[in-house]
């Protein structure tokens, strides 16, 4: 990889690059592992979303498609099998960077069932049954960051699974999920589980803070409105950074830090621009600090690599003016709580959705096998 490329600069500024897109073309074929060699990529996120779309194309699942098929696999369980193999063969393809890192990077993530996203119990069994399954030390499990997902985030870390929290929106819930993290770590530590091995990602989001918001700035229509636009979703992120500063200078963080911890590390994630006017590197550029990770659509990588503009941290030392925009959205009517809480339903119900149309695609893929054995 090319050192002064602006994705090489990006991971010299302490920003991990993960690939928001995952499918076994790419893993077949050898673009991912191209990836890792000459784009600066570290690691892999996924979704039912991005599921269903690889699935829906080409053939490279059809051989375990008739096997399942064959056998008379449900769907749920084809899904199960088909996308848990997926993780596994990436989590090989970075196991490298995951043993240079000492575990930081070389994750790949897998997301529990959205429909589950309300039912704690429900998550923490299906976050055992992936981790189990998956069976790779550089795997993460993605838990969303609802109310009874703060109560799976801590039952999951308690058992040793590294977990991505998904779903993360307001200032609020991110310390909620940190005090998960940590609940989970002291849990840990009481079983006797090595610290060490447990990590963990809390994923903001920010690109849909921006379009929601907005929608309501135009709606407001003053001089006074539109001027905010496109500012709340990177302030709200730089705020999250501090929040991240702050937890985990509390004594109770540098105690389990102190006894092999790691840090819960924020991740943006949604950095692809909603709005073709705005520049297309905009939730890259000015969300650069050390110990993130930005997981990117390739569409926003390859944005970054072609005319990036790098700086050395434009997160740090951004706090009061990040404040300042919150503040003033407020004195325009807008509400914080209503708009993240709106988000937060709306992910899941979109993803849900989303896993819908990954079963139905299974399961027209199982009935086509079928016909054709």
């Amino acid at each position: 990889m090319t050192e002064t490329t602006p994705l090489a600069q990006l991971s010299a500024a302490g920003v991990s690059i993960w690939l928001d897109d995952l499918s076994r073309q790419r893993i077949a074929s050898g673009g991912l592992q191209k990836l890792i060699d000459e784009k600066n990529v570290v690691g892999v996120t996924t979704n039912p979303t991005i599921f269903a779309g690889a699935l829906s194309k080409g053939e490279a699942y059809a051989e375990q498609v008739a096997k399942l098929a064959a056998a008379g696999t449900s769907t749920h369980d084809a899904v199960f099998e088909i996308t848990t193999d997926d993780v596994a063969a990436a989590s090989d393809l970075f196991r490298p960077v995951y043993d240079r890192t000492n575990g930081v990077d070389g994750r790949v993530s897998i997301e529990v069932e959205p429909g589950l996203a309300h039912d704690a119990a429900g998550t923490v069994a299906q976050a055992k049954q992936l981790w189990a399954k998956v069976d790779r030390p550089n795997a993460m499990v993605k838990i969303p960051a609802t109310v009874e997902g703060l109560v799976a985030i801590t039952e999951a870390t308690a058992v040793g699974i590294s977990v991505n929290v998904t779903l993360i929106f307001s200032l609020e819930r991110h310390r909620q999920v940190i005090n998960a993290y940590l609940s989970g770590l002291e849990k840990a530590r009481e079983a006797g589980i090595d610290l060490s091995t447990i990590h963990s990602v809390a994923s903001f989001f920010v690109s849909r803070v921006d379009t929601e918001i907005d929608k309501r700035l135009v709606a407001i229509g003053t001089d006074e409105a539109l001027a905010l636009k496109s500012k709340a979703g990177i302030a709200n992120a730089q705020l999250a950074y501090q929040v991240y500063e702050q937890a985990f200078d509390s004594e109770r963080a540098k105690g389990l830090l102190a006894a092999g911890a790691n840090k819960q590390r924020p991740l943006w994630a949604s950095t692809g621009v909603k709005d073709a006017s705005l520049p297309d590197t905009l939730y890259v550029t000015n969300l650069v600090a050390p110990e993130v990770v930005n997981t990117m659509p390739e569409k926003t990588m390859e944005a970054t690599l072609d005319h990036g503009v790098i700086p050395t941290d434009s997160v740090t030392g951004t706090y009061d003016e990040a404040n300042a925009v919150l503040d003033a959205l407020a004195a325009q009517g807008v509400s914080y709580t209503e708009v993240t809480d709106l988000l937060e339903s709306e992910g899941v119900a979109k993803f849900i959705v989303s896993w819908g149309e990954l079963l139905d695609t299974v399961t027209n893929a199982l009935e086509s096998a079928a016909v054709k054995a």
